[in-house]
């Protein structure tokens, strides 16, 4: 028994001892996987078309699984960026390549950080890819990524900051702002249980029919459930009357109790419903 122990000892040690295996090619692949990276953060066409094998099977976030051919048509489609878009740019981090011959398994921390009106917002996915080596030439021939859950505090300080640039842009009538906070989707029910969608939303705030004078923010809590999110809170607030049609404002202030609820998309929080009610 002394002697299995020992022996069993040595072995252990001696496996400790022996260093990790490295990849011959790991140099080469870290390079291929930065540079296209790279070529994402501008859309380069021919950049992905050197990346993917034609025979890709690519497995996203989502759980779609595309082609080569479909992420071509979508990456070659895609409009010329304008000013003021937002700006994604994209790394790896903990970058992990074992190499078997000429097939290799990179696995990374993929960083995507997208800049719009002076904010950052990152989002972490983890990624792996097996690259096949053909007439000298690395490619990959599988990807899945899986998108790596942001901290709850995280998550809640953004949609309460999305619920206060909600009632900003709707304060300051500001039809562009509110445009990107809002999902195509949403829809603002009144408590005459009267229904608003987005665009119906947004033509009232652009023609000057709905404008507010006073738009306050009380109270805020929020709850996450994955990717969505809900926001409960006070705002004290008042109309201002239309001028072409005297009297249609409050009187005076009132308060309104909101439900504003939130989806993930994309990384960002927009808005897809709220509710209102007050005494």
């Amino acid at each position: 028994m002394k002697r299995f122990l020992a022996l069993a000892i040595a072995v252990l040690t001696l496996a400790a001892a022996v260093p990790a295996q490295t990849a011959p090619d790991a140099a080469e692949l870290t390079k291929l996987l930065n540079d296209f990276l790279a070529g994402a953060s501008r859309n380069d066409a021919a950049m992905h078309d050197r990346f993917w094998a034609e025979d890709l099977m690519y497995t996203g976030s989502t759980g779609r699984r595309r082609g080569k051919a479909e992420i071509m048509r979508s990456v070659r489609s895609a409009p010329a960026p304008k000013p003021g878009d937002p700006v994604g740019i994209y790394s790896a981090e903990d970058i992990r390549i074992q190499q078997y011959g000429s097939t290799a398994i990179v696995a990374f921390r993929l960083v995507g950080t997208t800049e719009k009106d002076g904010k950052k917002e990152v989002l972490n996915f983890l990624n792996s890819g097996t690259f096949l080596k053909r007439e000298g030439k690395w490619q990959v021939v599988s990807w899945q990524a899986t998108r790596m859950p942001r901290a709850e505090e995280e998550s809640k300080a953004d949609v309460a900051a999305g619920v206060a640039a909600f009632h900003q842009a709707m304060l300051a009538g500001d039809v562009k702002k509110l445009e990107a906070l809002l999902d195509e989707t949403f829809i603002w029910t009144h408590r005459t249980g009267e229904q608003m969608p987005r665009k119906e939303l947004l033509d009232d705030l652009a023609s000057g029919h709905l404008k507010y004078s006073k738009l306050e923010t009380e109270k805020l809590s929020v709850a996450v459930y994955g990717d969505t999110a809900v926001a409960r809170g006070v705002s004290p607030r008042q109309r201002s009357s239309i001028p072409a049609t005297p009297g249609t404002g409050d009187a005076a202030p009132f308060t309104s109790f909101f439900t504003l609820t939130f989806t993930s998309k994309g990384g960002a929080w927009v808005a897809v419903a709220l509710h209102t009610s007050r005494p």
